[in-house]
């Protein structure tokens, strides 16, 4: 009998691969999320207009709120002149335009349904799913890789990630770039095709994606720099290395490139969010700490003050006198030095940091539509245990971060120097992955806080738990395939499919 269910197992295999059967995994636990009336999403919290605006969409009139408590599904398509210029340079209009032409071809061209950026989104997110997986196991077929597939899928399909696709914001394209240029690293290591060519292309759309994709992911470029620099120990031609490099130094140029066009709107928001939102809490004493740092101690009274408050404030932000009596008195170099000088108030808000690390739910908007007998602002549980798990069991401490990055980079170093000296690739292409997307998860909370302090900080910090989640699987994976010391099966096989 148990020959019998080895020999069934076999068979299953032969034409589900675990790729596949993740793939076909989380297209059940989305599509009904996602699709099936009434939908689930994203409620907007005040920030879609940067997406929306710029494409031709605008809201539908209503009687109700169109913010926070519920899912919108339906929008306006401009059919004129559409004079609002682009709130912002990202890549995510690509996506957004894609949905809108699907839309109109298939649905209409005065009415938007927001399942359209969603299946945009959806097709993407399974061929990621599938590649991840595929790049993780192969060329195994046993039950460790089938395991790994389930993993996968938990991790990556969680609710609280796929909800962001019923949604206009940014965080859905970063998602999914980032499980793809994961993935082209990780299917080069374990030689999944033939070619590394079309995978270096990949890793490289994919990362110049998601730094432009949103203006906060333009430092992100030194680390997907760090990322992809063990490409250059490819055994490849000079001329192929030459243009490995150039790619390298296209990721830095997009980096740049978002960073110059950060409006000056964008700026000023996050410029006065680090101080209402950083220098002035986790404090006892925030009038002294102004008044000793050169400004007006009358200032400490906007402690946690948003920049678009919500109810009654007693001081306009966008008030000339506060431009010039506040914001043109400090800046970045005013908030490191400010800090350098109160290291404990830093360190607190570093720790403030930690305990959202892991945290990817909006917790400020409702993920139900109107209709669906939810009250508002209500919030899906659907598929969300390893959130969950995630965010109320991981140590919320900046030092556990680092000493978690310190042990990866170490035991990942010893693949690194051991192939090295074998003269093979994929320890040291796995090594400095490992690196990219640790200096992700430790830098990222430090630029946060310095740079619009605690405020938005789940949405701010969204791509630590996307790094941490990929170094999870990827150790998971290399310890249940016996490879963690050795990147490269010694009986591994190529394919084209």
């Amino acid at each position: 009998m148990k020959t019998g269910i080895q020999r069934q197992a076999v068979r299953l295999s032969q034409w589900l691969s675990p790729a596949l059967f993740a793939c076909l995994f989380a297209a059940v636990v989305t599509i009904p999320l996602l699709f099936l009336t009434p939908i689930h999403g994203l409620a907007d919290n005040g920030d879609f207009y940067r997406a929306m605006l710029s494409n031709g969409i605008y809201r539908l009139p209503s009687q109700h709120s169109q913010y926070l408590s519920f899912v919108i599904q339906k929008f306006g398509l401009m059919q004129y002149f559409n004079e609002n210029n682009v709130a912002v340079f990202s890549s995510q209009t690509l996506v957004v335009k894609l949905a809108v032409l699907l839309n109109e071809l298939f649905y209409s061209r005065h009415i938007f349904d927001i399942r359209f950026l969603a299946a945009v989104y959806e097709g993407f997110f399974l061929g990621a799913i599938y590649l991840l997986t595929k790049a993780l196991v192969h060329p195994h077929r046993n039950i460790s890789s089938y395991i790994i597939a389930a993993l996968v899928v938990l991790m990556f399909a969680d609710g609280t990630m796929t909800l962001y696709f019923n949604s206009f914001f940014a965080e859905p394209g970063m998602l999914i770039a980032a499980m793809y240029l994961f993935a082209a690293l990780m299917a080069i290591v374990h030689k999944c095709y033939r070619h590394d060519w079309p995978m270096i292309v990949l890793f490289v759309v994919s990362t110049v994606f998601l730094i432009t994709n949103k203006q906060q992911n333009a430092p992100l470029a030194l680390s997907f720099i760090v990322a992809g620099a063990g490409l250059l120990f490819l055994p490849t031609l000079s001329a192929h290395r030459l243009a490995i490099i150039a790619s390298l130094v296209l990721i830095l140029g997009a980096g740049g490139l978002t960073y110059k066009l950060i409006n000056s709107e964008f700026s000023t928001v996050n410029q006065y969010q680090a101080l209402t939102h950083g220098a002035l809490i986790e404090t006892s004493d925030p009038s002294r700490k102004l008044e000793k740092q050169g400004l007006n101690e009358a200032y400490a009274l906007m402690r946690n003050e948003n920049y678009y408050p919500k109810t009654f404030t007693a001081v306009k932000p966008s008030d000339p006198n506060i431009q010039k009596q506040l914001l043109n008195k400090y800046g970045t170099g005013w908030l490191i030095r400010y800090y350098a000088e109160n290291p404990k108030q830093f360190a607190q808000l570093m720790d403030l940091a930690a305990k959202d690390v892991m945290q990817t739910r909006v917790s400020a908007v409702g993920d139900f539509a109107r209709g669906s007998g939810k009250k508002a602002g209500a919030q899906s549980t659907f598929f969300t245990g390893y959130s969950r798990f995630m965010s109320n069991y991981f140590p919320g401490r900046y030092a556990f971060d680092c000493l978690l990055a310190v042990a990866f980079r170490a035991i990942y170093s010893v693949s690194a120097w051991l192939d090295y000296r074998a003269k093979r690739t994929g320890g040291l292409i796995r090594f400095f992955l490992v690196t990219g997307l640790m200096t992700v998860c430790v830098f990222v909370p430090i630029i946060s806080i310095i740079g619009d302090g605690d405020a938005d900080l789940a949405k701010h910090l969204f791509m630590v738990p996307v790094c941490y989640n990929l170094t999870f699987i990827l150790f998971v994976s290399d310890v249940l395939n016996k490879r963690l010391w050795l990147a490269n099966d010694s009986e591994e096989t190529t394919d084209d499919a």
